[in-house]
């Protein structure tokens, strides 16, 4: 299917979160030795982390930054999608008993199971499961979620196999299947996410939260006020680096840069990523996969 000119192409994905660090060292250990991604590249000052060599959190050392004010827009977390119900109970198991202190909750969301972390820099972190989207329920174009009780305990227990425990699903994909960020305002970011950059708008919560995707699914990216309502531009911190948006083609990814042309966005086009800022001074990527 092709996209309307107006919108983002419905094979859009999510690429890998660029996080902008003060301790490289501790941070590889967690997202390696807790959260369960591999090393897929590593630098004097970066280190890519990813699962079946699909990157998903870059770590960048930027030993002249400081943590954000509080209150500031940024990131929200990191969603990082798993294949199946197994792998994920793995991954929570793995926090659960080398870094007990990270997990925040957890939730059903209809369309997904959720255990959400923060990680040592304070950066949020969601480990979740999709639901087939022929479970899915949507009504006018916006889907159902919700937030239900999910027991982190009865879930290990459900999943948590012996054959899990030795590792069964080490090697199992996985991928950044959403990002969620923190803004000033709802109406301002469904402006540039929606009318300029060209997701659809999934779902809502009033003025505190908005949700977007492309090709139907339920979200994305989401952007929300809960903690950053009246937010500006962000100053340089640590936390959020980049955005990576990937792209099924180079008619997809020109669209896209005449798009946010003409609804006045500064655009970098190096001859193979495109860059720009939204609102907020959030970095985003796009380029083709």
């Amino acid at each position: 299917m092709i996209a309307a000119p107006d919108r983002l192409a419905d094979a859009t994905s999510m690429g890998a979160v660029t996080l902008l660090v003060g301790d490289l060292d501790a941070m590889t250990r967690y997202y390696r030795d807790v959260v369960t991604l591999q090393v897929l590249a590593a630098e004097r000052d970066a280190v890519t982390l990813g699962r079946a060599g699909n990157p998903i959190v870059v770590l960048r050392h930027e030993a002249g930054l400081r943590h954000a004010a509080s209150g500031s827009a940024g990131l929200y977390h990191t969603a990082i999608l798993f294949e199946s119900q197994a792998a994920l109970a793995a991954a929570v198991h793995s926090v659960a008993r080398n870094a007990p202190g990270t997990f925040t909750g957890s939730a059903d969301h209809l369309v997904s199971q959720a255990f959400y972390f923060t990680d040592p820099e304070g950066n949020g972190i969601e480990l979740y499961w999709d639901r087939a989207r022929t479970e899915w329920s949507w009504t006018h174009g916006q889907v159902e979620m919700a937030t239900l009780y999910l027991d982190p305990n009865a879930y290990l227990d459900e999943h948590l196999t012996e054959a899990v425990l030795q590792g069964s699903t080490a090697q199992d994909a996985a991928s950044v299947g959403h990002v969620h960020l923190s803004v000033g305002d709802v109406a301002t970011a469904k402006s540039f996410y929606v009318d300029a950059l060209g997701f659809d708008a999934t779902a809502s919560l009033g003025t505190s939260a908005l949700f977007v995707s492309a090709g139907g699914y339920h979200h994305h990216m989401a952007m929300n006020v809960w903690e950053s309502r009246g937010a500006g531009p962000r100053m340089p911190a640590l936390g959020l680096g980049r955005v990576d948006l990937t792209l099924p083609d180079a008619d997809a990814l020109g669209a896209l840069t005449e798009r946010l042309r003409d609804h006045g966005f500064a655009v970098r086009d190096d001859g193979r990523t495109v860059s720009f800022d939204d609102p907020w001074s959030n970095l985003l990527q796009a380029s083709v996969g």
